[in-house]
């Protein structure tokens, strides 16, 4: 492993999904990491059999005294953090109309800020030592605005557009940055993590409501596998030249693909238009 032979990953939002199957591979390989959730106790459990290398604590994410305790006592226990694995975060799915101004703060709050205080808190040891890894959960929404996610949608292109300038900033202090973008995987993301408000206007009905209603009735019959989804994210760690973006499902490789090809195609058809918005050449 380019990092160290025995990396220590911290992990949040370990409690279901993503994060607690990484957890569990980290685990496996005979690395240490800190898991963590909002309840320690939701993740107490993976810490059985692994107790020398293992640290679950609670952690709020938008807490940042609950952030500056977590990453103290990581460094106290192994003396400092290789991987960050910013894994918290929730959906909230709604029309932007009927778009609810506390949901959509306090979703902001934890993908968002949430994301860059934990990142905040951890690149000063990062930089100390000339090396780390910082793997920002995405999703294909970061890249395609759904009828009905815009609001998540937002806050994933918030990741992406931040760990984009991220990874340039810390490229040259020896700190690599993946922006890791999933398709639906077969997680209870839709049950536990997923807030929906259905839409009351009707106009919206055919378009939000109908992915809202797609969304929930597709909760367990995702084609994408968590495991393999770890097991992807350790390759990427792992690797000389880790990828910036790693897309995740074919749901999503075929979704983004589409999503760029018509960017591009745009673009260009409108490329004398943007070029003519320029000073002349005679009068720069």
């Amino acid at each position: 492993m380019p990092l160290n032979e025995n990396p220590v990953w911290f992990i949040t939002g370990c409690s279901t999904g993503f994060g607690r199957e990484l957890a569990r591979l980290v685990l496996e390989r005979g690395w240490r990491a800190v898991v963590t959730a909002r309840d320690a106790g939701r993740v107490q459990d993976l810490a059985n059999g692994y107790e020398d290398r293992v640290l679950a604590l609670s952690l709020d994410v938008t807490r940042q005294d609950e952030i500056a305790a977590a990453v103290q006592q990581t460094e106290r226990r192994f003396g400092a953090i290789d991987v960050l694995v910013n894994n918290a975060g929730y959906g909230y799915q709604t029309s932007i109309e009927e778009g609810d101004d506390a949901e959509i703060r306090a979703q902001f709050e934890t993908n968002v800020f949430g994301l860059a205080a934990m990142t905040r808190a951890v690149l000063p040891g990062m930089r100390a030592r000339r090396r780390g890894h910082i793997v920002n959960i995405s999703s294909q929404a970061g890249f395609i605005g759904y009828e009905g996610s815009g609001y998540y949608a937002a806050t994933k292109h918030a990741v992406e557009g931040l760990s984009d300038s991220l990874s340039r900033e810390v490229a040259p202090l020896g700190i690599k940055v993946t922006c890791v973008e999933p398709g639906p995987f077969r997680t209870d993301w839709a049950g536990r993590s997923l807030h929906q408000r259905h839409p009351q206007i009707d106009d919206y009905r055919e378009t939000v409501g109908a992915r809202l209603e797609a969304t929930a009735g597709y909760s367990g019959k995702q084609p994408g596998d968590p495991v393999r989804a770890a097991a992807a994210i350790i390759k990427a760690v792992e690797a000389e030249s880790p990828p910036k973006h790693l897309v995740l499902g074919s749901i999503a490789l075929e979704g983004i693909r589409n999503k760029l090809k018509e960017t591009l195609t745009e673009i260009e058809a409108w490329a004398e238009t943007s070029r003519g918005a320029d000073y002349p050449e005679n009068e720069r």
